[in-house]
């Protein structure tokens, strides 16, 4: 067994395509409209789903407000060797860092924080953390 997907809802698909293509560097793997149910899965990632984990991007045709994240979502964390380097290009790119990297507080782990078009917060965490080596 393995985990396959986390699934978000968006309000503008094309933006949030935009962000997680341009400033992640994700892939588009595939995209399925339902019409008669009118909504669009698109689903991105690092590599194909059937080795990878990866982000389903649900767009509801009809939902013309913003959804409520609620206080029980916390955030999608994604490994990078270096956090500066990589807050560097995402800035660059016009991402929005809400938490600059640096270690986290009583660890010396190094991470940072984004924030998707969606207000979806996204944790970038140095790939040492991620093993263990932190």
């Amino acid at each position: 067994m393995r985990f396959l997907h986390t699934m978000l809802r968006v309000r503008d698909l094309d933006k949030s395509k935009a962000f997680y293509t341009n400033i992640l560097d994700m892939k588009v793997l595939r995209e399925i409209e339902f019409p008669e149910g009118r909504f669009t899965l698109m689903f991105v990632g690092y590599g194909h789903e059937s080795e990878n984990t990866v982000l389903e991007l649900t767009y509801n045709w009809d939902v013309d407000e913003g959804y409520e994240l609620g206080s029980a979502y916390g955030h999608i964390a994604i490994g990078y060797d270096d956090v500066y380097a990589a807050c560097e290009t995402i800035r660059a790119r016009g991402g929005k860092i809400i938490r600059e990297p640096g270690p986290m507080k009583g660890n010396s782990s190094i991470l940072a924080y984004i924030e998707d078009p969606d207000s979806y917060k996204i944790e970038l965490l140095e790939n040492k953390a991620v093993a263990g080596k932190a």
